[in-house]
């Protein structure tokens, strides 16, 4: 199955694709910081071999490596770190995955993607037994306040079905807050 796929449905099986880091803004602050960290790398360069970059004035200075094109070369290096660091996760997709409630097994099952490694993936089972409710609570993020939704569960606690990054509207809480509630036979609260 395909994770960045629509919702799986059936009448035993309810199947919630997780999208993970290959969002457009990660791809595009990637590319961005790659491209401005080799910028600042040549402008390193360029100053270390004692010549302008873009040719329009006379020579930087006798000096090699003055202390500008030090800075420039510190700076473009830790940009291609970063920019390393996210093509990477993007790479790996880091934090796809789905939400599984599966009626026949009477297990709900989230499973995430980590860092590659020996515990890559992340898998949390629930018991449906333990399931006490589903709940939409307001969240507060910086300046701007949003509408989750939890599964409640005996053994766990709350447990997060959306996330910010999802960028639903409250509509498309909601019916999701309901579709998991009448699936799973419980109640629902906002």
């Amino acid at each position: 199955m395909d994770f960045e796929a629509k919702i799986w449905r059936s009448e035993d099986l309810l199947v919630y694709p997780i999208k993970g880091s290959r969002k457009p803004s990660n791809y595009f602050w990637a590319s961005t910081i790659l491209l401005g960290s080799l910028g600042l790398l040549l402008v390193a360069v360029f100053s270390y071999l004692g010549m302008d970059l873009f040719f329009l004035s006379k020579e930087i200075s006798d000096f090699p490596f003055i202390p500008q094109g030090a800075a420039m070369g510190f700076y473009g290096f830790g940009g291609l770190c970063i920019s390393f660091y996210l093509w990477c996760i993007i790479l790996w997709n880091v934090g796809s995955g789905y939400d599984m409630f599966d009626k026949k097994e009477k297990k709900i099952r989230f499973f995430r993607r980590g860092f590659p490694g020996e515990n890559r993936h992340i898998i949390l089972e629930v018991s449906m037994e333990n399931v006490l409710s589903i709940q939409v609570i307001k969240e507060r993020f910086l300046t701007r306040t949003y509408d989750i939704v939890y599964i409640e569960t005996i053994e766990y606690g709350f447990i997060p079905l959306t996330r910010i990054e999802d960028d639903l509207i409250p509509s498309e809480i909601v019916q999701k807050a309901v579709e998991v509630a009448k699936f799973l036979n419980v109640s629902a609260y906002s």
